[in-house]
């Protein structure tokens, strides 16, 4: 990949990649035009990027960051890129920085003066909201919510929220997180979308009290991501 004249020159540059969330097909041709061409690819699970790689025929170096390492692995993986080499930065599936450790080693490469440059691409967060059918032109991201401490206090504060909530949720905590937010928010609209993009696709629109009997009667599988609509204007001024 050329590189700029002068101190550019001898710099690597950070690359932000966006991957499928579920389809393999789903991603651009520069994205993969760029995964050929980097020196390295670190990836938050190996063995998920390698699937990516080996249907693409992709034979790029590949090294695990994540949350477990990235302490461990940012200084080694910033002077690679001072000392020229070109770094792809990949998450499991979507946008990188959507739940996973990318501030971490962006806010390093910058504290370097080194470049970042995103390729933008799927999004799990976006996908879902366009299908939902509830207003998106403001919405807040909270990703997974907390297992213990902190969680009831979030979700009141997530019940105040008047812009269009998304979270994400695994199949096996979806039930009982439906439950606790229809004890605090009402008869909210929600939509739950799950395997995106895959054979199993899903979007289940309803009232959280519907999708959480229905979650209840049905073993849901797969990534879930949940829309909520937000806090409805009439009981706001209520408050």
């Amino acid at each position: 990949m050329g590189n700029k004249e002068g101190v550019a020159e001898i710099k690597g540059t950070l690359y932000i990649v966006s991957t499928p969330i579920g389809n393999l097909k789903d991603i651009t041709h520069r994205s993969l035009e760029l995964l050929n061409d980097v020196d390295l690819i670190a990836a938050e699970d190996t063995r998920r990027t390698g699937k990516l790689l080996k249907y693409y025929k992709i034979k790029v170096p590949l090294e695990s960051f994540n949350s477990y390492n990235q302490t461990k692995k940012t200084n080694r993986l910033i002077a690679r890129l001072q000392q020229g080499h070109n770094l792809a930065l990949v998450s499991d599936a979507g946008t990188p920085g959507i739940s996973d450790p990318l501030y971490h080693l962006v806010r390093a490469a910058l504290d370097a003066c080194l470049q970042v440059v995103s390729l933008p691409g799927p999004s799990a967060v976006l996908a879902a909201l366009t299908v939902s059918g509830l207003p998106v032109n403001r919405f807040v991201f909270e990703g997974f919510l907390p297992r213990k401490k902190g969680r009831k206090k979030l979700i009141e504060e997530l019940a105040q929220e008047k812009r269009t909530i998304v979270l994400f949720e695994s199949p096996h905590r979806i039930t009982k997180t439906l439950n606790e937010l229809y004890q605090a928010m009402g008869e909210r609209q929600a939509v739950l979308a799950r395997e995106l993009t895959k054979i199993h696709e899903e979007v289940i629109r309803g009232t959280l009290e519907n999708l959480a009997n229905i979650s209840g009667e049905k073993k849901l599988k797969g990534e879930i991501t949940l829309i909520i609509s937000g806090l409805p204007k009439d009981r706001n001024r209520e408050n």
